[in-house]
């Protein structure tokens, strides 16, 4: 199954915390909540009618993200074209790492069935992420 997503990839940032008394209340920050709920309702409109990955499954994930304003049209054509990737900020751990908890329970029913994972950043003029799920026969 292949999913395209026309949304900016965000990054996991670092939880917030609040303290009410004895009690702590730990919670993404904004950008991070709202990127995670505008995803996930993406997924499920994409899901509407399928069933969710329960077995092993390998995951292929390319986030394309905006070329940077402030380069040269020669350079803007090379970042589009693929022959430079982005090797700045934000970590691609990081986009991982909201998009995993994103689409948990939409597209499979647990992000531990995922056994292989592959991931990749990439410029584009219209950011977006693309997802590749195969389910493996387990033998």
């Amino acid at each position: 199954m292949i999913l395209r997503f026309n949304i900016e990839p965000q990054q996991q940032e670092r939880p917030r915390a609040t303290g009410r008394g004895r009690f702590i209340r730990v919670y993404d920050p904004p950008k991070t909540a709202k990127f995670k709920r505008e995803l996930k309702q993406l997924a499920m409109l994409e899901m509407r009618g399928k069933t969710k990955y329960e077995k092993a499954i390998s995951v292929t994930i390319r986030f394309y993200r905006k070329v940077q304003k402030s380069v040269s049209k020669k350079e803007h054509a090379r970042r589009t074209k693929g022959h430079v990737r982005p090797i700045v900020k934000p970590d691609l751990d990081n986009y991982i790492k909201s998009t995993l908890d994103a689409l948990n329970g939409v597209i499979w029913t647990d992000d531990a069935t995922i056994v292989e994972l592959n991931t990749s950043k990439w410029y584009a003029d219209d950011p977006r992420i693309e997802i590749e799920v195969k389910e493996l026969n387990e033998k």
